[in-house]
């Protein structure tokens, strides 16, 4: 008679790697939990950084044309399609002071991300380490741990005791704390700007500090500047790979989501030398092969037209509006919070908003910072969410990052006013 034996588990018969674990992927992610299908139907989502509103109708024609084609609906050569790289010479050589080589110095990408996952592909070898100031974009740190290396992270310190409104420039770089965080495995600087989600527009001076640093120990420099078309008050973008000698050592990476309120597209790019350009190229041929061939046609067109349409100027100028309606209900508030020079985020000092000990918080916030708390509640009771800025701190520095929330004003201007006008009954909760 055959013995009856137990089972065995087969529910996890491999291990994953632990490169999960240590890029944080496998933790619910803070986009996970303010996700719209976990927050009340009616609360507006001022959280994450996408758009309710459709990219110029010029743009999506020419979506739309290359959709009807033939050559678009198929496979682009992995440096990007011809006339969006022209396009992006058009655009950006100028801006560069460069006659840029469309075979050999742009590389369009699927998303910015993953141009910037590509780099880390072909340059960091195990055990590198990678200089990202907090707070960070998160998908830093798993594209950086998945790939070898290792995040060191240089926070930048907001002003000390701030009240009312504050320009995001008063978030400084300690350049000794910088200069300290540099070892001998040190490979990279990425430099985001500008930045999310402080909204800083890195100085000349302050980007003349980290180039100083990067030729002295010969560092590679990223230059996420996604958010380029987006500085207001007449501030200077300043881009680094301008700066002297900075040519030779960074890779600029752009984005046709931002650019055009298009951020499903996943259409970016990367430009620099040809030393750094052609090994990513390597990278991202066996990563993704090609981008989205029509939406890179799309995309071209909108680079093609941008300068005779103005549309940047026009841009500008709208977000400029939606900035004022959200400022406007933080002074009404009379909490402080950071005025961005760049991007559509703006950071609210949510330090002071009390909520009940009590209050039936998801498993998902509760152990995180208090910022997750507050700005749970916020979502819940005022119906307007925010994303809480721990997420983008380590450990060690997430202190800094607690007292924020994110609030961004990349939707029309029906929907800002509503979300100002429903942020006022915060005031009963302010101590």
């Amino acid at each position: 008679m055959a013995t009856k034996t137990t089972p065995k588990d087969r529910s996890n018969l491999v291990p994953f790697s632990s490169r999960l674990e240590t890029g944080r992927a496998l933790a619910e992610d803070v986009w996970s939990i303010f996700n719209a299908a976990n927050l009340p139907a009616d609360c507006i989502n001022l959280g994450q950084g996408y758009m309710n509103f459709a990219p110029p109708k010029w743009v999506t024609e020419a979506a739309e044309e290359a959709l009807n084609s033939v050559a678009a609906n198929h496979y682009s050569h992995p440096k990007g399609r011809m006339r969006l790289r022209q396009a992006i010479k058009k655009v950006y050589g100028p801006q560069l002071n460069r006659d840029l080589d469309v075979e050999s110095e742009i590389l369009v990408t699927s998303g910015a991300n993953e141009g910037q996952y590509s780099v880390f592909t072909a340059f960091l070898e195990p055990g590198d380490e990678v200089i990202c100031f907090e707070p960070f974009f998160d998908q830093y740190l798993p594209s950086i741990t998945f790939n070898g290396g290792n995040p060191v992270y240089v926070p930048l310190h907001p002003p000390a005791n701030a009240s009312g409104k504050f320009s995001s420039d008063e978030w400084k770089i300690d350049a000794d704390e910088l200069r300290r965080a540099i070892t001998s495995r040190t490979k990279m600087i990425i430099v985001n700007t500008p930045h999310n989600p402080v909204g800083k527009v890195f100085t000349r001076k302050e980007l003349e500090t980290i180039a100083a640093l990067a030729e002295e120990f010969n560092l590679l420099v990223m230059a996420d500047e996604v958010y380029d078309c987006l500085v207001f008050d007449g501030k200077e973008h300043v881009r680094i790979a301008t700066l002297p000698g900075m040519w030779d050592r960074t890779v600029t990476v752009g984005s046709a989501g931002k650019s055009f309120a298009a951020t499903g597209w996943r259409v970016g790019w990367l430009i620099g030398p040809e030393y750094i350009i052609k090994p990513t190229l390597a990278a991202t041929t066996r990563i993704v092969f090609c981008s989205n061939s029509p939406l890179q046609e799309a995309a071209a067109a909108g680079l093609e037209q941008v300068q005779e349409r103005k549309f940047f100027e026009q841009q500008r100028a709208e977000y400029a509006e939606r900035r004022t309606i959200i400022a406007k209900a933080f002074d009404d508030l009379g909490l402080p919070y950071t005025m961005p020079e760049g991007t559509y985020f703006v950071l609210l000092d949510i330090s002071k908003v009390k909520f009940p000990e009590d209050y039936p918080f998801p498993k998902s916030v509760l152990g995180r910072g208090r910022d997750f708390r507050a700005c749970w509640f916020i979502a819940i009771e005022i119906g307007v969410s925010s994303i809480p800025v721990s997420e983008f701190y380590c450990e060690e520095h997430a202190n800094i990052g607690e007292v924020y929330g994110r609030f961004s004003f990349c939707k029309d201007v029906d929907t800002l006013h509503q979300a100002a006008e429903r942020l006022q009954k915060l005031k009963q909760y302010i101590v």
